[in-house]
């Protein structure tokens, strides 16, 4: 079992100047670029006391995180389960690290720093006239960025037509959670969630919530 920095080293060759050196201190023109290309990113806390990391997904249209210089990220909160996981443990712990996607790139993104959570109206207005005003935006004050290489994605064949899977082989959210809670009665169907779902996300865009 590894236990130590020293064994890793020893089992693994140091990385190349390259890797290293491709680390930026603030957002150039193409992280930038790749930010306002991306849909999609998944966001990693942790909270305090030893509570475990989460690392949860944030979603919306190309460039719908906003960079208002190039140490300064805003992220729109969203609508979601109200869990909070994330917001409660960036109260606890601002630290947090992004990683970027964009549909048909085999690179990503990877920005580490620390956030606010800023709820003043300055803030929630700059994304009311493009999508919704959320109730709060995660304001990232960036540290570190760098464009992470394309092998993993390029393995996992995460774009390709080939790769991707039937919904039908796995029962829907609702038949799952309900199944590993013990409730037994009907669950809600995979298409009428998917359309509750859109009929959702279709009200935030004519800005009904």
């Amino acid at each position: 079992m590894i236990t130590s920095r020293e064994q890793l080293q020893q089992l693994y060759a140091a990385p190349a100047e390259r890797a290293l050196l491709k680390q930026q201190w603030e957002l150039d023109r193409y992280c930038l670029r790749f930010i306002a290309l991306s849909p999609f990113l998944v966001m990693s806390t942790g909270g305090s006391n030893g509570s475990l990391l989460d690392a949860s997904p944030r979603g919306g249209k190309p460039g719908f995180v906003m960079a208002a210089d190039s140490n300064t990220l805003l992220i729109p909160d969203a609508g979601g389960n109200n869990r909070l996981d994330s917001l409660c443990n960036l109260v606890d712990d601002p630290r947090l690290g992004l990683l970027f996607f964009v549909p048909g790139f085999d690179e990503t993104l990877r920005v580490n720093g620390t956030a606010q959570l800023r709820d003043e109206a300055h803030y929630t207005a700059l994304f009311a006239s493009d999508y919704f005003r959320p109730k709060l935006v995660i304001e990232v004050n960036v540290k570190e960025a760098y464009l992470h290489c394309a092998k993993a994605l390029m393995r996992s064949k995460l774009w390709s037509a080939e790769a991707q899977v039937s919904r039908n082989v796995m029962p829907s959210l609702n038949q799952i959670i309900q199944s590993q809670m013990g409730i037994t009665t009907e669950p809600e169907a995979q298409d009428l969630m998917v359309a509750r779902y859109k009929a959702v996300i279709a009200a935030e865009e004519m800005k009904k919530i």
